[in-house]
């Protein structure tokens, strides 16, 4: 059996997908999305793809390491989202292949289903603001969620008046009043904040009792974060933008976090996702991995989350669990999906629905990316 051939599809504004073929006929799919290079991406894969046609599809390990290794420039979320994409098609084929589900191939479930979490907040104390987060809330209640993530939007500068901060708290506080003390809620900060912003906030929401905060700071600082860690009672949370085990080495070796979210569709996919996952367990971290895009990427995480003890709960966004792009929906039930029991990834795509190419639109228009006296603010 040998690689015959590797199509890209761009069906949605945040999925970008790929397609490896067989000589055989078995094919497989993996998601290439990058938020806000997705250009860039479809050029890197057309690269690694000229390597691996005529390749036999299941020397997973073999093509990974080629992939990254083969090269001078190593890394970067350019190159380390196509070989995720292309990994994670592997793994589709591999298990087709042998007829099971990949994560058998991965050694086996240890669970039976997947505890995953939903995007909900309150963003504005306005009238219809909050009858929009309650009607959502209801929704999100009736498919039973335990597990909600928001987080402060907009821009936020070194440091912000009371007035801005309190409005922030207080939304949160109302949010743990609405679903009481058996939900968990996470606040993503998006690295927008400095380690002393960051510290101030989590103090005022402390009593609150949040799940965790994600990335409090910018990724680049290791020392950054685990000066926010060390003065914070309840979790920190890192790692959508770390691209392999390298990257995440300083972040175990210093305990600079709880937590971490390696993306399945940025950080190597399902083969380095698990590796990142077993080296943090040794640190007694646990994993919640991120995805925020479609419906591949997601699965490809669940399959890696059915297998690592560390696992703690899957990132989830709506339209990940089908969007249209899959034949059948994931569903989830008193907040979990039941692992897929088809053979690879467990899903069908689609092809009539994905064959259009649907230009990427960035979230954020330009003007946001601005201070108002001019200057660049974070993303």
């Amino acid at each position: 059996m040998k690689i015959a051939s590797v199509e890209q599809f761009f069906p949605r504004h945040r999925t970008r997908l790929v397609k490896i073929t067989t000589d055989t006929g078995l094919s497989g799919w993996g998601e290439s999305t990058l938020e806000g290079k997705p250009e860039s991406v479809e050029g890197a894969v057309r690269e690694l793809a000229d390597y691996l046609v005529g390749k036999d599809p299941l020397r997973i390990e073999h093509h990974w390491q080629h992939m990254y290794r083969s090269a001078f420039f190593r890394g970067g979320a350019i190159l380390m989202t196509a070989l995720s994409a292309l990994d994670q098609a592997l793994w589709d084929i591999a298990g087709k292949h042998y007829g099971v589900p990949v994560y058998k191939l991965l050694g086996g479930a240890v669970r039976d289903r997947i505890l995953v979490y939903a995007h909900w907040g309150i963003g504005s104390l306005a009238e219809e603001s909050l009858a929009a987060a309650r009607e959502r809330l209801d929704l999100l209640l009736e498919s039973g969620y335990t597990a909600f993530k928001s987080g402060p939007g907009g821009k936020w500068r070194g440091h912000e008046p009371p007035a801005v901060i309190d409005h922030f708290v207080e939304c949160a506080f109302l949010m743990r009043e609405w679903v009481g003390p058996e939900v968990e809620l996470a606040f993503d900060f998006h690295g927008k904040m400095t380690p002393a912003l960051a510290i101030e906030i989590c103090h005022e929401i402390k009593d609150m009792r949040p799940m965790f905060v994600e990335e409090p700071v910018p990724q680049e600082n290791v020392d950054a974060l685990k000066l926010v860690s060390d003065h914070v009672t309840f979790p920190i949370a890192t790692g959508e933008r770390l691209l392999s085990r390298w990257e995440f080495r300083q972040v175990f070796e210093k305990q600079a976090a709880a937590y971490i979210q390696p993306d399945g569709s940025h950080a190597g996919g399902i083969t380095e996702l698990k590796k990142i996952a077993n080296m943090a367990e040794a640190y007694y971290i646990h994993v919640l991995p991120h995805c925020a895009i479609g419906p591949v990427a997601f699965t490809s995480c669940m399959h890696v989350d059915a297998v690592i003890p560390n696992f703690l709960a899957q990132e989830q966004v709506d339209w990940a669990l089908g969007a249209d792009i899959l034949k059948q929906n994931w569903q989830v039930v008193d907040g979990h999906i039941e692992l897929p029991d088809k053979p690879g990834l467990g899903i069908e795509i689609d092809e009539k629905a994905v064959s259009n190419r649907v230009p990427y639109q960035e979230e954020l228009g330009g003007e946001h990316f601005y201070e108002t006296d001019g200057s660049v603010a974070d993303w």
